[in-house]
């Protein structure tokens, strides 16, 4: 799958070969440091923001935590018609 910038999208196949990497050789063998691919998931996440704002997409909301809060169970507004 491509990334949202035609220009992000190799930073998120080698984030992607990364993370698979790490997952099958080490996080299921009990080695759950993550620090190996930050480095790639930061360039690559700063590439996908520059790309939102060039589409003229908010990430204010994406960048907020709801996993584990209250937010997390409330229902999305209802769509305009």
């Amino acid at each position: 799958m491509n990334s949202i910038g035609e220009n992000c999208t190799q930073l998120k196949k080698d984030y992607d070969n990364c993370f698979n990497n790490w997952f099958s050789d080490r996080f299921l063998k009990g080695d759950t440091d993550d620090s190996l691919c930050a480095p790639l998931f930061k360039v690559y996440q700063q590439c996908v923001k520059e790309a939102m704002k060039q589409h003229h997409i908010e990430f204010k909301e994406i960048e907020n935590d709801y996993l584990g809060t209250k937010d997390e169970e409330k229902k999305p507004p209802p769509k305009d018609s």
